[in-house]
């Protein structure tokens, strides 16, 4: 896709630090101090469940300013069984191009070579003002839980985006995040000394101290 100037095309693996840099710079003392995200993708990439297909970039006059991927997922559904569906991120945009409109197209031709492939929903954790408007809804509209959430928790940050209109109709069950995505302090730190030093900040606001 090339629109304005703005081409959104496949990672290729000589892009991987520069989209790591990329991810670690959007990131950085944003929902923590620090952040762990750059290292998920660069773990991602390794795991069967990645969907290469869907491993996208963001770029603009040679520069990477965005980037996104997906993982196959699965709901385990109350009747028995598993449903097939997406998680996606880490998504992110250059932080001096935000509130360009440049995270909503990323997201929305993501979306649409999703479909294209075939997959029937997407399940994320994310903030329903921004990805509503890409058509997400709260998951528990879908009849989808958060796998180890107490019952009457806030799950408003649970959200979902049916691809194929349909697809979880009839289908209630319980969704956990992909185990590659849940990587530790230590596993992090080390990562991270491959990129240049910097101060970890605890702000307000953040998800985690």
């Amino acid at each position: 896709m090339n629109t304005n100037g703005i081409t959104i095309r496949l990672e290729q693996e000589s892009d991987y630090r520069k989209t790591e840099e990329l991810v670690r710079d959007s990131f950085w003392n944003v929902y923590r101090p620090g952040c762990s995200e750059h290292f998920v993708l660069h773990v991602l990439r390794g795991v069967p469940a990645f969907v290469r297909e869907l491993d996208l970039v963001m770029e603009s006059g040679g520069r990477l300013i965005g980037q996104n991927v997906f993982v196959r997922a699965e709901i385990l559904a109350d009747g028995g069984g598993t449903v097939p569906v997406l998680t996606m991120g880490p998504i992110c945009v250059a932080r001096d191009l935000r509130g360009l409109g440049l995270g909503r197209l990323l997201l929305d031709e993501s979306l649409r070579r999703a479909a294209e492939l075939g997959f029937g929903a997407v399940l994320i954790e994310g903030d329903i003002g921004f990805y509503g408007g890409s058509g997400f809804v709260f998951a528990s509209e879908l009849g989808i839980r958060y796998g180890g959430l107490p019952e009457g928790a806030d799950a408003s940050f649970f959200l979902c985006r049916e691809l194929i209109p349909g697809f979880l109709s009839g289908v209630s069950g319980v969704y956990s995040t992909p185990e590659p995505y849940l990587v530790t302090e230590t596993e992090v730190d080390e990562f991270d000394r491959g990129f240049p030093p910097r101060e970890k900040l605890r702000l307000p606001g953040q998800l985690e101290g």
